[in-house]
C-alpha cells in the first residue's frame, strides 16, 4: 500500500511540475477598448472608448501596426483550448485570427522591416521560444529556442532586449544578437514593459523593487550604460511612449502622462466619456500618429 501511494505522489508531482511551465501566462479574463487619442502641446485628450472585444476570455497585449488601421493581439480561439494572435480592422470592425496553430502565441510584435509579426511561441512541453510570422501569411521561423522568453522588444533588425524566465520566482533582463548569438544578462527583476524610446538610440524597462514604485530605466544603445528616467506610478509595470516622447501609464483606474524632457511627474490625462466599465488597466499601445490607444482591463 505504501508503495503505491508513494507511486501516485510521484505521478502527481511530475504532472504538476508539467502544468506549471504551461500556465506561465494563465491570466483572468481580459477585454481591450479602443479609444480617440488628441494630443495638443503636450496636453493629452481621451474619448470614445470602445470594447472592441466584448466577450468571455482572454484579449490582450494589444500592439498597432504602423501605416494601417490594424491592431494586433493575443486572444482565446473559441473552437479550442489555444491562444493565437487576432487582427482587428478599427476602420472596418472586423476582426480575424492571423494564427491558428496548436501551439499558443503572445505578445504580437510588429519586426523592425515591417515584414513578420514576432510572438512568444508556447510549446505544449511548457517551453517558451521566440518565433516570427510573415505579415502576408506562413509558417513561424523560429529565431530562439534556448531560453524561455516571457516578452522581447526590438532594438532593430538583429538585436533584442528580452525578458527571461529564469525559474518559478526569478526574471531577468537580456540583451540578445540574433547574428552573433551575444546573450548577455543586463537587469535582474525587470517588469514586462520593454519600449523604444521614441527619438533616441536607447531603449526603456522597469527595475521592480521590493517597495511598491519601481523606476523607469533607460538603456543606452550607444554606450549600453543603464540610467534613471523617474519613478513608475505605485505598483504599476506597464506603460507605453506617445511618438512624441510622452510616458503613459494607468493606476489602474485612471490613466496618466510623464515628459521625462520637463520631469513634469504624472498627470492625469482628461478622459471624456468615461465607461465605467473601465477598470483594471494594466497594457497599453499608441499608434503611430497618436490617434488611437488601446488599453486591456478586467472584465
Amino acid at each position: 500500500m505504501q508503495k503505491h501511494n508513494l507511486s501516485s505522489i510521484k505521478k502527481t508531482v511530475t504532472l504538476i511540475l508539467c502544468i506549471i511551465p504551461i500556465l506561465s501566462f494563465s491570466q483572468a479574463g481580459t477585454d481591450i477598448f479602443l479609444i480617440d487619442m488628441q494630443v495638443k502641446a503636450g496636453k493629452i485628450t481621451l474619448s470614445n472608448p470602445v470594447n472592441i472585444t466584448h466577450r468571455k476570455g482572454y484579449d490582450n497585449q494589444p500592439m498597432f501596426a504602423k501605416d494601417k488601421p490594424l491592431l494586433y493581439f493575443t486572444a482565446d480561439r473559441d473552437s479550442a483550448a489555444n491562444t493565437d494572435i487576432q487582427i482587428y480592422n478599427y476602420k472596418t470592425q472586423a476582426s480575424s485570427f492571423f494564427t491558428t496553430t496548436p501551439e499558443n502565441e503572445y505578445s504580437p510584435t510588429l519586426t523592425p522591416d515591417g515584414k513578420f509579426i514576432s510572438c512568444i511561441i508556447q510549446r505544449k512541453s511548457g517551453a517558451q521560444d521566440l518565433g516570427k510570422y510573415p505579415v502576408k501569411g506562413g509558417p513561424a521561423v523560429v529565431l530562439i529556442d534556448q531560453l524561455k522568453v516571457g516578452y522581447h522588444a526590438w532594438i532593430d533588425n538583429n538585436q533584442l532586449l528580452l525578458f527571461v524566465l529564469d525559474d518559478s520566482a526569478h526574471n531577468s533582463l537580456h540583451y540578445y544578437n540574433l547574428l552573433t548569438k551575444e546573450d548577455k544578462v543586463i537587469a535582474k527583476n525587470p517588469g514586462r514593459s520593454l519600449c523604444k524610446i521614441p527619438g533616441q538610440n536607447a531603449m526603456s524597462f522597469i527595475e521592480k523593487s521590493a517597495a511598491k514604485t519601481g523606476m523607469i530605466k533607460r538603456l543606452d544603445l550607444a554606450t549600453m550604460q543603464i540610467t534613471d528616467i523617474g519613478n513608475t506610478l505605485p505598483g504599476q509595470e506597464y506603460m507605453a511612449w506617445t511618438p512624441n516622447g510622452l510616458m503613459i501609464m494607468s493606476d489602474g483606474t485612471d490613466l496618466f502622462s510623464s515628459d521625462p524632457a520637463n520631469k513634469s511627474g504624472w498627470q492625469k490625462i482628461s478622459f471624456e466619456q468615461h465607461d465605467p466599465a473601465i477598470r483594471g488597466i494594466t497594457r497599453l499601445a499608441i499608434n503611430a500618429d497618436q490617434t488611437k490607444m488601446a488599453i486591456v482591463v478586467k472584465e
